[in-house]
């Protein structure tokens, strides 16, 4: 009786995260989409940049944001650099000195979210707007970004992060492809679960001091929703990414991030408090795909119990086997078909495990490092 709780649950765990849920929200979001008030609307807009050690890229980022299509006496400019020990803080204090714009803020060493914090305390835009060091923004983006704030009910903007072509073997964008497209899906039924930290922006009067080891992509979508308020997706502002430079080193970037999507969901009480259709779309697209090394654990034991009973278990067995096959010609670069995707998936799934063990015996740190290869 165990071995088929496990079997199936796995199996139904892993089928409906990675494919009946997208599939579900794109067809509900067409049958009963929520419409979101666009507007040309100009407000005032503080643009905030937390930064560590960001001299390689700092300059071409903040050059980049004073050069976006909007009205520049409505944009500043602030670097919050958290303890930066390069040349970061004497780069843009440089470009302040002919800018006025541009303004550094510099912040005791908390990590990112904590250098976010203090520079919303000391700006007044009335959209408070996030990016990456190491992003670029089109150069309509802001405008975009901010048109579905002449909605009341929005609070939380992320626009459309697209990643550049990876230097050397990583596929997280074929990943990210499927995430933006599921994404969208979840902002027109009402919200999304998650942003991403190249480009997002909320209402100065909505923004909520986190934890410095959630992070926003995360914390803010649920908590605007909690709040009663709208976190939606705007897939015309658009940024650019370089994603780190190969699988090995994405792995290294999925650990520390799932450490935190653990930490938000574990400790961070986002079930709580939020619709019913919200509840199954976190429960959906966040729960399950943490806990997909979980179900894929728990499906290979199912597997290897009753595969001597025949049918769909010795066929589901000699799947997950062939997939691990095709995973380990991936990771000896063999030119075999899929086989790159396969080893992407089966190391995204041990970051979710290896995350959990480290997060239960290490707890998360607020401060952060850099994936190799995204500068």
């Amino acid at each position: 009786m165990l071995a088929k709780v496990l079997f199936y649950g796995g199996l139904a765990a892993i089928g409906w995260t990675h494919a009946g849920y997208p599939l579900a929200a794109g067809a509900l979001a067409r049958v009963r989409p929520r419409p979101v008030a666009k507007g040309d609307i100009l407000p005032t807009v503080s643009l905030i940049v937390a930064a560590h050690d960001e001299a390689t890229v700092i300059e071409r980022r903040v050059r980049n944001l004073l050069a976006l299509d909007y009205p520049p006496e409505r944009v500043e400019v602030v670097v919050a650099s958290d303890a930066s020990t390069d040349e970061t803080d004497a780069i843009v204090e440089r470009i302040a000195r002919t800018e006025r714009r541009v303004r550094l803020l510099p912040c005791p060493r908390g990590g990112k979210v904590h250098a976010q914090n203090l520079a919303v305390r000391r700006t007044t835009g009335e959209i408070v707007a996030f990016s990456d060091a190491n992003a670029t923004w089109a150069p309509d983006a802001l405008r975009e970004l901010v048109k579905p704030f002449a909605d009341p009910d929005v609070a939380y903007v992320c626009g459309q992060l697209r990643l550049e072509q990876a230097d050397g073997t990583n596929r997280e964008g074929a990943y990210w492809r499927c995430e933006v497209r599921l994404r969208q899906s979840e902002s027109e039924l009402g919200s999304v679960t998650g942003g991403n930290g190249a480009i997002y922006a909320l209402r100065r009067s909505d923004y909520v001091e986190v934890d410095p080891r959630f992070g926003h992509d995360l914390a803010l979508p649920h908590l605007m929703v909690q709040h009663g308020r709208r976190a939606v997706s705007e897939p015309a502002a658009h940024a650019f990414e370089k994603p780190s430079r190969d699988l090995e080193d994405e792995y290294r970037r999925k650990v520390r991030m799932f450490e935190h999507c653990w930490l938000i969901l574990l400790e961070g009480r986002m079930l709580r408090d939020v619709p019913p259709l919200y509840l199954a779309q976190l429960v959906s697209h966040r729960v399950l795909r943490y806990g997909s090394g979980i179900a894929h654990l728990a499906l290979g034991i199912g597997s290897v119990a009753l595969a001597g009973r025949g049918g769909i278990y010795r066929t589901v067995l000699a799947a997950q086997l062939a997939g691990l096959g095709l995973a380990a010609a991936g990771r000896l670069r063999a030119p075999v078909p899929g086989a790159s995707l396969a080893y992407y998936y089966v190391l995204v799934t041990q970051a979710t495990l290896v995350a959990l063990a480290r997060y239960l015996r290490l707890g998360v740190p607020a401060v952060w490092e850099k994936a190799e290869g995204t500068r």
